[in-house]
């Protein structure tokens, strides 16, 4: 039995469409997936001072800390106000605790 080229093309071009649908449908549990707990010895973490209680945050070292301020009330916050840990912008792949806080906090508008 011969492979012509037209049934080549077609059983390429299916085989392609296949993979596509695969990895698409992977990705999308994976981006839903929750990550590790950042671990405050991380080096980015320990360069932002992330803290998972905001009120042992370096207050002399980080002069923007202000009282009442934690990871929930970010804008690198990905997650619910409810949600105890959630993924953050500043550190992908990782979740924040909500009660955390480090130097790159940006109040929620």
């Amino acid at each position: 039995m011969t492979l012509h080229r037209r049934d080549f093309l077609k059983t390429g071009s299916l085989t392609l469409a296949s993979i596509a649908l695969a990895v698409r449908a992977g990705a999308a549990p994976a981006q839903a997936k929750a990550g590790p707990h950042l671990d405050e010895g991380d080096a980015q973490a320990q360069a932002l001072g992330y803290k998972n209680d905001a009120t042992k945050a370096d207050k002399k070292k980080f002069v923007n800390w202000q009282a009442g301020q934690n990871c929930a009330g970010c804008m690198q916050f990905d997650g619910k106000a409810s949600d105890a840990w959630a993924p953050c912008k500043i550190f992908p792949g990782k979740q924040v605790n909500a009660k955390g806080w480090c130097g790159a906090f940006v109040k929620k508008a």
